[in-house]
């Protein structure tokens, strides 16, 4: 009869699981030898072994009673007994179908008794099994034996286990000293300076750079002292943000004046990013600051020069007008095309106004990035005895110097016609418009009451017409319609919202 097959294994996952151990350490430091000796005495066996089964050899991490150091895994016992939950005993090898003909049976060591408590670690992997054997047929043991057999194996495992935690545990701190190196020498060389803190915003770390750029020693780079650096009107602002990133896991950004090794305080930009671990708790912050001093004045020179460019071309409105005041005296016969040119060529001075560079105490009224902030400015002279002529409501659209200009003509245009032939020219008259905007596009509706019954004009229009078409169409890539209804013009515009703001 042919003998029962070991059970199939997956030899692969054995073999990763068996890595893990420090199983050559034990064999060598003798870890394990102290339980084959107690297992002998238990079991009053001359032979005990502790063995792992590899895919072609067992091989004895603990020995007592042979010479041998391993066995072909064909003739291996704990290659069977490593499987069961139990202690597997062997009463008589010879009359085991399993071992009758196994070389260690019907040659040396002439193995008859056998008896092996199985070694299976926590996910179930069998590795080998703790044995004692004897050269002569024996009765089975008892069950204070095979208890002590299965608290051996336990044991042994637990060794093995806590070997190769420590292994593990060192290789960590290896490999976190290895990326620790490699990290300090790449922030090193890096231009910027590169901090680190821990999870309560403490610094615990800044490269060399750091200590390059502001000449201090490292006990003023670690904890909170960091700050004593800034310039004393940034302090408080910075110490405020730090704290409000630290408390809500916010990422940190902040530009501030860092005093410089020389004594001169310096532009940086500081950001800071937090770390979490796998429950998404901060762990530490990493943080760099750059020095943007040269770009910072670069910035308020260019911010100087717009605003004199500004301030110029607002002047060359002011005389183009004046210009055109002066030619209408000289030449009455001019006055009603000079006026409404006079007025056009304010309309862009305001729109002009609108958009050019001020500073945060020089903006011309609140809101000056967005349409209903352009069209207040705009339509500011027709609302007459405290009552509102024209009436914007809807929603703020931004809108910057690109599309101010065709936008300022366009509403020019509407109310100076609304002012001389809609219901502008009437005392109760009123214009309202709707800006109603999403992401794609933005529509702008002229709606006027309350003026004299208009309609609509003999052919193409005049030059107003082709002006408002110039404005919307060309410039701004959008469409006009026109409805001359007999209570008051509306004027529907539709705009890409692309073409109002670069943004």
């Amino acid at each position: 009869m042919q003998p029962p097959a070991e059970p199939v294994l997956d030899e692969v996952a054995r073999a990763r699981a068996m890595a893990l151990y420090d199983l050559a350490g034990a064999r060598e430091d003798g870890t394990l030898d102290d339980l084959v000796r107690f297992a002998s005495q238990l079991c009053e066996a001359p032979v005990a072994l502790v063995s792992v089964v590899e895919e072609r050899f067992q091989r004895f991490l603990a020995r007592l009673g042979t010479d041998l150091s391993e066995t072909p895994r064909s003739q291996s016992f704990c290659a069977y007994a490593m499987h069961g939950q139990h202690v597997m005993e062997v009463p008589d090898a010879a009359l085991d179908p399993r071992f009758a003909t196994n070389p260690l049976v019907t040659g040396a060591p002439f193995v008859r008794f056998y008896a092996g408590a199985p070694l299976v670690t926590a996910d179930g992997v069998p590795l080998g099994a703790l044995c004692v054997i004897d050269d002569k047929p024996r009765a089975a043991l008892s069950a204070f034996q095979r208890e002590g057999m299965a608290i051996l194996a336990s044991t042994a495992l637990a060794r093995l286990e806590k070997r190769r935690t420590a292994r593990e545990a060192l290789h960590a701190r290896a490999a976190l000293a290895e990326s620790e190196i490699r990290f300090r020498t790449l922030a090193d060389t890096m231009p910027q300076i590169v901090w680190s803190t821990r999870a309560d915003g403490r610094t615990d770390y800044s490269n060399a750079r750091w200590y390059e750029y502001t000449g201090t020693s490292e006990a003023a780079a670690t904890g909170d002292s960091w700050s004593t650096l800034f310039h004393p009107d940034d302090q408080q602002r910075a110490r405020e943000r730090w704290a409000h990133s630290i408390a809500t896991g916010e990422p940190y950004q902040i530009e501030y004046r860092l005093r410089h090794h020389d004594g001169e305080y310096r532009w940086v930009l500081g950001r800071a990013l937090p770390i979490r671990d796998a429950q998404g708790h901060i762990t530490r912050w990493f943080g760099t600051c750059t020095d943007i001093h040269a770009q910072k004045l670069a910035l308020e020179e260019r911010e100087v020069v717009s605003q004199e460019l500004a301030h110029r071309i607002k002047n060359i409105f002011a005389v183009i007008a004046g210009l055109i005041q002066f030619t209408a005296r000289s030449h009455p016969e001019f006055a009603p095309a000079a006026a409404d040119l006079r007025d056009r060529v304010t309309a862009l001075g305001r729109a002009h106004d609108f958009v050019g560079p001020h500073r945060a105490d020089s903006r011309p009224a609140p809101g000056i990035d967005n349409l209903r902030g352009l069209l207040g400015q705009l339509f500011a002279p027709y609302q007459a005895d405290g009552r509102a002529r024209i009436i914007v409501s809807g929603g703020e659209v931004a809108i910057d110097d690109r599309a101010a200009t065709p936008i300022a003509l366009l509403f020019h245009e509407l109310a100076t016609n609304a002012t001389k032939y809609g219901a502008l020219s009437h005392h109760d008259g009123f214009v309202a418009i709707e800006i109603i905007a999403d992401p794609a596009t933005t529509r702008l509706l002229w709606r006027e009451a309350g003026g004299p019954p208009v309609a609509a004009p003999i052919g193409d229009g005049g030059f107003g017409s082709r002006l408002i078409e110039l404005s919307v169409v060309r410039q701004l890539g959008g469409s006009v319609r026109r409805d001359w209804h007999r209570d008051g013009l509306a004027v529907e515009i539709e705009l890409p919202s692309a073409a109002l703001s670069r943004a």
